[in-house]
């Protein structure tokens, strides 16, 4: 029987962190596609909370929506968050 290709192309199981979970972003993965502002606020403080889960465009998968310690929320991608 041939090998079916969209088996090939299915997702890969991955380990998300668990909502309510405290985590802390990776500054260096994430600075050459955030704003300065953001970085600034990541330099002093990089933790967070996540709150939600977010789908992105395909290629990237599922991101993670995170509330900060100064209340404002964010979304990562799951590998720029420990």
């Amino acid at each position: 029987m041939p090998k079916l290709k969209h088996f090939d192309a299915m997702a890969k199981p991955t380990s998300l962190a668990r909502i309510g979970s405290k985590i802390k972003i990776n500054i260096e993965r994430v600075r050459d596609r955030i704003p300065s502002y953001l970085i600034n606020q990541l330099s002093e403080d990089p933790r967070g909370t996540v709150i939600d889960y977010k789908m992105t465009d395909g290629i990237g998968g599922i991101g993670v929506v995170i509330k900060m310690n100064d209340g404002s929320k964010h979304w990562f991608f799951e590998d720029e968050v420990s």
